[in-house]
């Protein structure tokens, strides 16, 4: 973990030494490490809209087979292999992402130990005011409701529609209620992270991800038109 915390230090280092603005540093750094990790996300999106798509059939098989765990669990791969589908491929990006962002957790908790400033001094002279915040080594309240409340967005727009109610719902709240929380308990430099990221990712579902829904699920009407006539 301090492998990736250092060399992710240092990139928010040489970002700091272009703009000399920590606050612009930690923005620019968070747009660089979202675009890098998008081919996963990218992925994991794939993933997932496949997975829906089989999820009745799934359901079927769950109802058909609940007192045949053995044979429910065979099925089941059965029609992921058929629909040429990894059940833990959506997981997998995700997985290559926590350490990644347990790391920049760190870094930005502590950007001295991981070489972003020389020294304690250097970072406290850095960390004074940005935007409206007097300092970003302290919690700020206006960051901290910005923080809940693009969470709360964020976690919205993600979530597919069939899922929008019951225990995910409530996972909605507590996930945003939790942010605003840590808000007003973490650096406010921690915080612009967290609520700049999730802007991106909001701006990302937009401009890149529903585009990218849309035309997966135009690729497998056109298959599925194809079938009838291949059999002709």
């Amino acid at each position: 973990m301090n492998i990736i915390s250092n060399a992710l230090g240092h990139v928010l280092r040489i970002i700091f030494e272009l703009v000399q603005n920590y606050g612009l540093s930690i923005i620019l750094f968070t747009i660089v490490v979202k675009v890098l990790l998008l081919p996963l996300t990218i992925k994991q999106t794939k993933s997932t809209k496949a997975m829906q798509d089989i999820q009745p059939k799934i359901l079927e098989i769950q109802t058909k087979y609940k007192d045949k765990p053995e044979k429910q669990q065979q099925e089941i791969m059965k029609i992921c292999t058929e629909a040429k589908i990894n059940p833990l491929a959506g997981c997998l990006p995700l997985l290559i992402q926590m350490p990644i962002l347990i790391a920049l957790f760190s870094v930005l908790r502590e950007p001295v130990t991981y070489g972003v400033f020389v020294d304690q001094a250097q970072f406290a002279t850095a960390a004074k005011g940005f935007l409206w915040i007097k300092d970003l080594t302290t919690p700020d309240v206006i960051l901290a409701v910005l923080s809940g409340a693009t969470t709360f967005l964020m976690q919205t727009l993600m979530m597919p529609k069939d899922q929008q109610q019951g225990s995910m719902k409530m996972m909605t709240y507590v996930m945003s209620a939790m942010m605003l929380f840590w808000g007003f308990s973490f650096p406010a430099g921690l915080t612009l992270y967290w609520t700049i990221g999730n802007v991106f990712a909001i701006a990302q579902h937009y401009l890149i991800m529903n585009p990218l829904r849309a035309k997966l699920a135009v690729s497998k009407e056109e298959v599925v038109d194809e079938k009838p006539r291949n059999k002709k």
